[in-house]
């Protein structure tokens, strides 16, 4: 299938990392699916919807953002969900839970005349090294099998180790290794044939202008969920990166 728009509104967002700890982003979520979202033509979510996501048979369908996500698509408003970090064992059941599809990263599609790719990023930050390992550690098949295969309460435990390791570690390591490497934007652009890049997981929203082999390129970087919404919006040819006030 290919992801075609000529015109009209499109919408990307990332790294919102839903958490019922969180209740004022979880709300402005919902508000956006009911409001904005139905606007659009298409809807892309470029990775870490959700904080932490041990598996779809942990989940409960019928909780508010999976019944949120599930009427926008209902509603014919085509749904995109890429795995980010945090969420890399969303599967099928995500997909029949929310009427979602699920992307490959990376991806390819024609926005506005520009073919464009959309990534959720973290494999551009090849710095750092620890990170890439326990990335590939983790996308194992037989890794996510045996995971899965643990209870519920095991997967959870698991989860909030590794995210208070997570937040104790990015305080210590230095700042570039959470960015994305130059080289490696340009060489990714390069071999997939694009001068357009959108990707989220540095928490650092941006439209940077670059030049690959004397051609300009672009390369959007989505916003985080953390005090308040981000959302790239792309309508008659205009990318702009817009805020999204909680409500209250």
């Amino acid at each position: 299938m290919e992801h075609r728009y000529d015109d009209g509104l499109v919408l990307f967002i990332s790294d919102l990392h839903l958490d019922p700890a969180r209740p004022a982003i979880v709300q402005l979520f919902l508000q956006f699916l009911r409001s904005r979202a139905p606007q659009a033509r298409a809807l892309y979510i470029l990775g870490d919807l959700f904080e932490a996501w041990i598996g779809d048979d942990a989940m409960d369908p019928d909780q508010p953002v999976l019944a949120g996500m599930r009427a926008l698509a209902q509603a014919g408003v085509p749904l995109y969900v890429m795995r980010g970090n945090r969420d890399f064992l969303l599967g099928e059941g995500f997909e029949a839970m929310t009427g979602a599809q699920l992307l490959p990263d990376p991806t390819t599609i024609q926005l506005h005349g520009h073919k464009t790719l959309l990534m959720h990023g973290d494999s551009l930050c090849i710095d750092d090294v620890e990170y890439q390992q326990f990335r590939e550690m983790v996308r194992q098949p037989a890794w996510q099998q045996a995971f899965l295969s643990k209870s519920v309460e095991e997967r959870k435990a698991y989860a909030e180790q590794a995210r208070s390791e997570s937040q104790g570690r990015n305080q210590s390591i230095d700042d570039y290794l959470m960015d994305v490497n130059q080289g490696a934007v340009e060489s990714t652009m390069r071999e997939h044939g694009v001068r357009r890049l959108i990707h989220g997981h540095t928490h650092r929203p941006a439209i940077h202008e670059l030049e690959i082999d004397g051609e300009p390129a672009r390369r959007i970087v989505l916003g985080d969920w953390f005090d308040q919404g981000s959302v790239l919006v792309c309508r008659d040819g205009h990318w702009d990166l817009e805020g999204l006030s909680p409500p209250g």
